[in-house]
């Protein structure tokens, strides 16, 4: 596997079935992609779940692989389908049916960031893209699964938790309907990807430190939630959304006062989680 594509931090002593996974946070464009872009290097950051992976660095220490993206999103989207190429952005790809997500432009290449901006004008070639996903895609989802299939076989069971940031304004429209606005969505696409009790441990575990949680809504999971989260063989996923402005201003995407609190109630939180992982095999004897 290509090492350099991915970020893997492995505990000294394993001890738990939880894997940390942060496919968004990475931070390294490459200077031919930057040599395209019509955007400024600032504003092609704004899909970057920045400094998430700093949120969860504490996982070795109690016992759990942490796996983040090298690359960023805007290169390469890791939760999306390797399939879901945009012919708008791509040359040489056909048009296959009506998929939401292509057609916005956040396929697995993507074309816009956030607010729908274009990342660049005109296209690539298919094997521009092809490269990408050799480089990037391939290697992060192979390591990914080796992770889960040591921790099944060690554990009996893998718990994938795969940590993801929002910004602010995607929870306007809950507190628009008269509800809480929540710090923190777990997404186990409403039961399919993760064994309930699982989930409301996790659930219970930042509460414990302050969050205000939700679940399902306004994010349920992408394709890393449902293609690895698989309960009945005994491997669960559960998607964590954190407002990213509790720790960083996200108009110059630099951590803010909070950031060192937020930090530590999450790794403490991961302690919990953490614990969960080691009582599963429990769970996978039921």
């Amino acid at each position: 596997m290509a090492a350099d594509s991915f970020y893997l931090s492995q505990p000294q002593n394993e001890r738990s079935a939880v894997v940390l996974s942060s496919p968004h946070s990475g931070a390294y464009y490459p200077e031919p992609f930057l040599a395209q872009a019509i955007l400024d290097q600032h504003a092609i950051r704004s899909s970057e779940d920045a400094f998430v992976d700093q949120l969860i660095q504490s996982g070795p220490l109690q016992g759990m692989p942490v796996l983040a993206a090298r690359f960023p999103r805007a290169y390469v989207d890791l939760n999306r389908s390797v399939q879901e190429l945009d012919p708008a952005l791509i040359e040489g790809v056909p048009r296959l049916g009506l998929n939401p997500r292509v057609a916005s432009g956040l396929g697995v290449i993507p074309r816009v960031v956030a607010q729908g901006r274009a990342i660049q004008s005109g296209k690539i070639s298919l094997s521009q893209a092809q490269g990408r996903l050799a480089q990037v895609w391939h290697p992060y989802h192979q390591q990914l699964q080796a992770l889960l299939d040591h921790a099944q076989r060690r554990h009996g069971c893998a718990i994938l938790v795969d940590v993801h940031s929002m910004p602010r304004e995607a929870l306007d429209g809950l507190v628009q309907r008269g509800k809480n606005r929540p710090e923190i969505v777990l997404g186990d696409r409403f039961g399919a990807s993760a064994d309930d009790a699982i989930v409301e441990q996790i659930e219970a575990s930042f509460v414990a430190q302050g969050f205000v949680v939700g679940r399902n809504s306004p994010f349920a999971g992408a394709y890393i939630t449902q293609t690895y989260g698989r309960p009945a063989r005994q491997q669960h996923a559960i998607q964590i959304e954190i407002d990213r402005s509790l720790y960083m201003d996200e108009a110059t995407i630099v951590p803010h006062a909070g950031f060192a609190d937020v930090q530590a109630r999450f790794a403490a939180a991961l302690v919990e989680i953490a614990d969960i992982g080691r009582q599963t095999k429990g769970l996978a004897a039921e």
